[in-house]
C-alpha cells in the first residue's frame, strides 16, 4: 500500500479555501434540492378534483413520480456523501491527491468536480472496473464482515 501524500506544495491555502467554498455551495444547493423534491412530491396531497373514483392511470402516474423522485434523492444523497468526504480530505490535508496513484489531481479537474477523489486516468480505470478502491471491500452491507469473511461463509455453505 502506498504512503498517503498530503497536499502541501500542491495547492495553496487560497486554492484550498476556494475549493472548500465551492464544495459548501454545492452542498447547500443539493440540500435545497432535496428539501424541494421532498415537499413537492413526497408530501404533495393526493386529492381527486373530480367526482370520479381514482383512476388507475393516476395511481400509476403518482407511483412513477414518487419512484423517480426517490431515485433522484438517492443520487443526491450519494453526491452529498462525496462532498462530505472531500471536505474531510481538506481537513486532514489530503485534498487534491488522487486516491488511485497518490499523485496530484489537476486543478482544472478539481474546479470542474471539486469532490473528485481520482485523477482522470484512475477515474477512467475505476469506471471500467479495472481499478478498485481499497476501502471498497472493507465492510459489507451485511455487517462488519470483510469480503474475505463472506467468501469463507460462502465456502462453508457450498460445502467446500
Amino acid at each position: 500500500m502506498k504512503q498517503k501524500k498530503d497536499n502541501k506544495g500542491i495547492l495553496t491555502a487560497a486554492e484550498i479555501k476556494e475549493f472548500k467554498v465551492l464544495l459548501l455551495e454545492k452542498l447547500e444547493k443539493i440540500l435545497d434540492n432535496v428539501v424541494f423534491m421532498e415537499e413537492e412530491t413526497l408530501r404533495k396531497p393526493r386529492t381527486d378534483l373530480s367526482n370520479m373514483p381514482i383512476h388507475m392511470a393516476d395511481v400509476g402516474t403518482d407511483s412513477y413520480e414518487m419512484e423517480n423522485t426517490l431515485g433522484l434523492m438517492d443520487s443526491e444523497r450519494k453526491l452529498l456523501a462525496e462532498i462530505e468526504e472531500a471536505l474531510d480530505r481538506i481537513e486532514n490535508g489530503t485534498y487534491g491527491i488522487c486516491e488511485g496513484n497518490n499523485e496530484p489531481i489537476p486543478k482544472e479537474r478539481l474546479r470542474a468536480i471539486p469532490w473528485a477523489r481520482y485523477c482522470v486516468t484512475c477515474a477512467s480505470l475505476f469506471e471500467k472496473g479495472i481499478f478498485v478502491r481499497e476501502d471498497f471491500f472493507e465492510e459489507s452491507d451485511y455487517g462488519d464482515d470483510t469480503i474475505e469473511d463472506q467468501y469463507d461463509d460462502f465456502d462453508n455453505y457450498t460445502g467446500e
